[in-house]
């Protein structure tokens, strides 16, 4: 199965967020599936089931409403966001399956770097000791993904403070606290990818260097 992957750097959150939705919307069966690894400026995004309760002071960080599933959590530089682009019926995934493998892909990458961590039955997302360290949600649409994962590396977590994120009240934390020496981000986002694709069935990537629509 193919693959296409781009990397598009630290881009702001909205142009991001309608260039996954123009992308689903226009795809057929014969479209390549696409993956892309970046990081965003500052946000905090609302899913639709988000209570305001949650966004406890956001400060001079704007809030974005969007269409996943669950509640609040932050987004900013120092983070790995990875957008699944992905027709699962065509993979022959479930959402469930589809979780698993996401779930699956960063307690592998976390494993490279000794740590023990695991995902949650009643939370989605990936916790090394309770404290949370990788988020995820996903909109399905005509049998295909958007959005996708986000795992804490070395980032300013002051924000995570003005939130109550995921409205689990539970810690979060990020790689830069739990090892000795934190790795370089673009290290652990080309191991966190390698470890999705593989999960996910793909054994070939297509190249492609233009950026999505939208995003410059």
């Amino acid at each position: 199965m193919n693959v296409v992957v781009k990397n598009l750097g630290l881009q702001p959150y909205h142009s991001c967020f309608e260039a996954m939705k123009s992308f689903t919307e226009a795809r057929d069966e014969d479209t390549p599936d696409e993956i892309w690894l970046l990081q965003h400026q500052p946000v905090f995004t609302q899913g639709r089931a988000g209570k305001p309760e949650y966004i406890l002071d956001p400060g001079d960080i704007p809030v974005v409403q969007i269409d996943r599933g669950g509640q609040v959590t932050y987004h900013g530089p120092g983070q790995i966001t990875i957008y699944l682009l992905v027709d699962i019926k065509r993979l022959g995934l479930g959402v469930r399956e589809m979780v698993t493998a996401i779930e699956s892909s960063v307690v592998e990458t976390l494993h490279k770097w000794n740590l023990k961590s695991a995902p949650r039955a009643d939370a989605p997302g990936v916790y090394v000791e309770g404290k949370k360290v990788a988020a995820l949600g996903l909109r399905v649409r005509r049998g295909c993904t958007y959005h996708g994962l986000n795992m804490n590396v070395d980032m300013d977590m002051e924000p995570w403070q003005r939130i109550n994120p995921c409205g689990l009240d539970v810690p979060v934390t990020q790689l830069k606290d739990l090892v000795d020496a934190c790795p370089k981000i673009e290290q652990v986002e080309s191991t966190l990818a390698q470890r999705l694709m593989s999960n996910l069935g793909y054994n070939r990537i297509l190249p492609k260097d233009e950026l999505p629509p939208g995003i410059g």
